[in-house]
């Protein structure tokens, strides 16, 4: 697999390491600093894997459109708009994002999505997710999808934190909480608390090795798939989801 690699942080070099030890091939580099270089680069690659940013998504969304190169992301922090954009670019090309790429956590998706119309109404649900000290963003990209799994057509009200006099928990709201701290590399918990029981689901990364992994594994599935927009459970368990 010919890999055309955007963002060159942590997850960009673990990518970029059990890539070559895997036998696939890096074509090019592109780093925050020196993104533009996509607006001259060719379709060299098989697949673009991008760990970049948001801000680099316009010169992203550019080369595929040029290219037809299929696009893996794991960019998290983008907004509804960039959504849009990203999701625009499955007419020219295969493309997925998802703001994990743990296969436990997308086998923990699919049961929150199972789970949820039997819990909601009668459970209060929050969500807690631990990361290391020098993410960026709050909530995680992975709480806010494992929220969506749990309300996709948003009954209920997203609370994020608490604090103050606030009068009992209202029965339409989920809480998402942001801890950071460490070297964490993520552990998400979501609990459903109802009448005299407690269920609880966790999934914890011991590395950052295991979304790398999960990146390069959907990314040779994703290069054989059409023209389209798919989802991470598309690409491992197939289906419509």
């Amino acid at each position: 697999m010919r890999i055309l690699l955007i963002g060159h942080g942590r997850m960009g070099q673990m990518i970029e390491g059990l890539a070559l030890e895997a036998g696939h091939s890096i074509e090019a580099r592109v780093d925050i600093d020196n993104a533009e270089t996509l607006l001259s680069l060719g379709p060299v690659a098989d697949i673009a894997i991008d760990f970049s940013s948001p801000a680099a998504l316009p010169l992203v969304a550019d080369h595929i459109r040029r290219t037809g190169t299929a696009l893996l992301s794991g960019v998290t922090g983008y907004t509804a708009q960039d959504m849009e954009t990203f999701h625009s670019l499955g007419a020219y090309a295969p493309v997925l994002h998802s703001a994990n790429y743990s296969i436990g956590v997308a086998v923990l998706r699919r049961a929150l999505s199972q789970l949820a119309p039997s819990l909601l109404g009668s459970f209060d649900v929050e969500i807690v997710e631990a990361h290391h000290n020098k993410k960026v963003d709050a909530p995680s990209g992975t709480a806010k999808l494992l929220y969506e799994a749990i309300d996709p057509h948003h009954a209920y009200t997203p609370v994020y934190g608490r604090e103050g006099i606030l009068g009992a928990r209202k029965g339409n709201e989920i809480g998402i909480h942001a801890i950071r701290g460490g070297s964490v590399a993520g552990t998400h918990t979501v609990s459903f608390f109802g009448p005299d029981e407690e269920l609880t689901l966790t999934h914890r990364a011991s590395s950052r090795a295991i979304f790398a992994n999960g990146a390069l594994r959907a990314a040779q599935e994703l290069i054989t798939k059409p023209k389209g927009c798919y989802t991470l459970e598309q690409i491992l368990f197939g289906g419509n989801e």
